[in-house]
């Protein structure tokens, strides 16, 4: 399967652990299942399980995802939660996993998006690397110094 390097670690994207349940002569017979286990206030919690041809269950996997958390979830976060439930599931399942069961998805939205940066972080991030201006950023959201270093930092 196909790897991509984040900060020196080989990751699976999900696609390729998909792409990789589908083909296999392994799991021919298995299915992959999305269910919502809870959906309000622009959050979303999804379980993906993995049945076996006789229809037990051999693997789970659990994501979250919050509607204003970055650019793709305001108009996907329904779609990415189901992706991330799915690759946790076939990363519990052993497949593209090597020393960790995150996705290479997961790794970059945890390094992008840390959880002690305001939900906003990823819009005004990319606002900079699009050649935006900090002052504008800082009329709109109330950063202090240090995350005004931090940000711009991030968009270098």
């Amino acid at each position: 399967m196909k790897t991509v390097n984040i900060k020196g670690k080989d990751y699976v994207m999900i696609n390729e652990r998909i792409k990789f349940f589908r083909e296999s002569e392994r799991y021919k017979y298995w299915s992959l299942e999305s269910d919502i286990i809870s959906h309000e206030k622009g959050r979303i919690l999804i379980k993906a399980t993995i049945k076996n041809q006789d229809g037990k269950i051999i693997s789970t996997g659990l994501a979250q995802e919050k509607e204003e958390d970055g650019f793709i979830n305001k108009t996907s976060y329904v779609e990415n939660c189901e992706t991330s439930a799915w690759g946790r599931a076939l990363g519990n399942l052993s497949i593209g996993i090597d020393a960790s069961i995150a996705s290479a998805e997961e790794v970059q939205n945890a390094m992008n998006n840390p959880k002690s940066r305001p939900y906003w972080w990823g819009d005004a991030l990319q606002y900079l690397k699009d050649g935006g201006d900090i002052q504008n950023i800082i009329k709109k959201y109330p950063l202090n110094p240090e995350q005004q270093k931090e940000l711009l930092k991030d968009a270098s």
